[in-house]
């Protein structure tokens, strides 16, 4: 009782002191519905530099150095215990008492609560918060009010879904913008940037004349680009391009279509279209109007086939897996608008053209260049096609061996000591060679340490697992018992993943059942709710976010503790057995685990990308009706947890 006394009259004395002076935090306070019938409620404080805030989580049951939330007596919400402190925390001595350590904030902290309130309900939460801070040998505090608006579920979620979705669309456009800009000064297209503006230019009668027919030319090119990717995404369903990408058939087959090009850009081949198509595309340029300039545009999309076809691949592959249905669509706008923006941009200003770099042995580097990084890529389709079949040729080790082998050879290229039969003498090395040859090299150094183990956190979605790669220093503090997978007290209540556990893993230290029945028994042995991750081992995001997301500490430590983690895999390869293969309603065969899985997070969730987080009780049913994918932020992701902890505590 003394120490309260005592604390009380501090907090007395620093009140009438902070009246008259600044103080020295200043809080944030935001919602965000987290569940159908969850709210997480943020206070994120800016500390002052030498002042200390204390937290709202009691050491114990008469510890009174504390800061605390109260919400209005009029308030119809229901706050729940659980509660996240997220900062820099230090520990400091209490002055009286030797023994009594007190735990403070310094720089900034955010304090997130669980609210209960119905998904239809709206509600403004009113309050305040009661804070408690350290300054020297003062203990200033306060109360700052709060007042926000909580929206129902179906308003907030869908504005924020749509918001994510024209960010997606908006990246996807600009990244593929920026490859067709780089498709221009390939070998196939920029010779042909003088010589067709020249000729809109002289044929036309007046210049108005000639720059309408090059941006019509522009057009064409976008059109042939774009109409054949929305009739495919119209006829055959806005998930076809994804199923491609994610077939191990058509992963083999892109293997093998950009290891031929590599050869072909290497000067073994010349690789292009039947002829035929061009000559009668030729033919039918020729008859004038904007029929023939349209022609024109097919005949340059079919000559630099050889360049821009790898290009377009690539980026139809990996649209198709966001999990957004026009991605492919906006990709191949992007790039069509990049490829012919410079056609137009000429016609507007046709003397630029005279700043143009002359044709010459620097388009054959870039070729060869070009040559270099589809041979990586080629890798990277191989890959997933020997981790879907479980091959074990192309383990982590092995692909980071190859690509360092492959960007190195490309960095002496560039410095000009390795040579074609095609290339011309090198008198001297350019800068922007230099330049090239330097990013070459440090890309190669970069991956090295990926050999004994380094994350390579921003290659997490190109590269194998960690998984693969027998030695790995990372991967061996979660062997060596770092950090524990399961209580001593809990690995006898639940039987061990046997299904797929010979050929299907997750990465440190977590114990995941590749089944759903398993995991539904073990959830039910360890009372527990299910953590559903539905995945690929063609999903690169899927690694990212297990590289960005769930190697965080706090992340790991409530998967590990909080939830039972079941890994579906929905390419797995692996046949199921004869009494469990099954005919969907369409009439398709459904015949292997990843059928099975992929089937599965339809019907269920309808949803067909990857990855997917949802959590279901103990009678499969979901514990909330958000739909998590891909997402790096990882407080997001945090209080995702919480909150589908919190409703399977509710429920029990």
């Amino acid at each position: 009782m003394r120490k309260i006394f005592t604390l009380l009259a501090m907090i007395l004395l620093a009140n009438a002191t902070i009246a008259q002076e600044k103080i020295p935090v200043q809080f944030l306070f935001s919602t965000q519905r987290t569940n159908d019938s969850l709210v997480q409620f943020s206070v994120s404080a800016k500390l002052e530099k030498g002042f200390q805030l204390f937290g709202v989580k009691k050491q114990n049951a008469e510890d009174a150095f504390v800061s605390a939330l109260q919400l209005d007596e009029t308030n119809s919400a229901r706050l729940l215990d659980t509660i996240l402190e997220q900062g820099k925390q230090v520990q400091i001595a209490a002055a009286d008492d030797a023994n009594m350590i007190y735990k403070v904030f310094e720089d900034s902290v955010r304090f997130v609560y669980s609210i209960k309130l119905a998904a239809q309900d709206s509600l403004i939460l009113k309050g305040q918060l009661n804070w408690l801070g350290k300054q020297a040998d003062q203990f200033p505090s306060g109360s700052t009010p709060f007042s926000i608006e909580i929206k129902p579920t179906n308003l907030s979620d869908n504005a924020e879904a749509a918001n994510v979705a024209n960010q997606t669309l908006w990246q996807i456009f600009l990244l593929t913008f920026l490859t067709g800009l780089l498709a221009v000064i390939t070998p196939c297209v920029f010779p042909l940037i003088p010589v067709t503006v020249s000729f809109f230019l002289k044929r036309s009668k007046t210049r108005v004349e000639g720059i309408r027919n090059a941006l019509w030319y522009s057009l064409s090119i976008i059109g042939i680009y774009t109409v054949p990717t929305i009739l495919l995404v119209l006829i055959f369903g806005d998930d076809i391009l994804y199923q491609i990408s994610t077939s191990a058939i058509s992963n083999l087959l892109f293997f093998a279509i950009f290891l031929v090009f590599a050869i072909s850009f290497f000067g073994a081949f010349e690789l292009q279209l039947p002829n035929s198509w061009a000559n009668k595309a030729d033919q039918k340029a020729g008859k004038g109007g904007l029929g023939g300039i349209f022609f024109m545009a097919l005949t340059l999309v079919i000559v630099s086939f050889s360049c821009t076809g790898p290009i377009v691949g690539t980026l139809l592959g990996q649209t198709s897996t966001g999990g957004v249905s026009t991605a492919p669509i906006v990709g191949m706008l992007g790039f069509g608008v990049g490829l012919a923006l410079p056609f137009s941009l000429f016609a507007f200003f046709p003397s630029m053209l005279q700043s143009l770099p002359k044709s010459g042995g620097w388009l054959n580097s870039v070729k060869v260049s070009f040559g270099f990084i589809e041979l990586a890529l080629a890798l990277k389709f191989l890959s997933n096609v020997d981790l879907i079949y479980h091959w074990r040729l192309l383990d982590r080790d092995v692909f980071l061996v190859l690509w360092i082998v492959i960007f190195v050879l490309l960095g002496i290229y560039l410095l000009g000591k390795l040579k074609f039969s095609h290339d011309s003498d090198l008198p001297y090395v350019s800068v922007p060679r230099l330049f090239f040859a330097i990013a070459s090299f440090s890309f190669a150094l970069y991956i090295l340490p990926g050999l004994w183990g380094a994350p390579l956190r921003h290659l997490s979605g190109f590269i194998p697992p960690d998984g693969t790669q027998e030695f790995n220093l990372d991967a061996l503090k979660y062997q060596i018992g770092n950090t524990p997978t399961q209580s001593p007290s809990t690995t006898s209540l639940a039987q061990p993943p046997k299904r797929l556990a010979d050929k299907l893993h997750v990465p440190y230290g977590l114990v995941a059942y590749f089944t759903l029945e398993e995991g539904m028994a073990a959830a039910k042995a360890l009372n527990k709710p299910i953590m559903l991750d539905f995945t690929g081992h063609s999903c690169a995001n899927c690694r990212k976010m297990e590289k960005e997301v769930w190697k965080d500490p706090e992340v790991l430590k409530r998967m590990k503790e909080n939830f039972v983690l079941v890994s579906l895999y929905v390419d797995e390869s692996t046949d199921l057995p004869i009494k469990e293969q099954y005919t969907k309603k369409d009439g398709d065969r459904v015949i292997t685990e990843g059928d099975k899985n992929l089937d599965y997070e339809i019907t269920q969730f309808g949803f067909n990308a990857q990855p997917l987080y949802m959590f279901l009780d103990l009678n499969g049913k979901p514990l909330s009706s958000i739909k998590y994918g891909y997402d790096p932020d990882i407080t997001k992701f945090i209080a995702h947890l919480d909150a589908a902890k919190a409703a399977f505590d509710q429920n029990k």
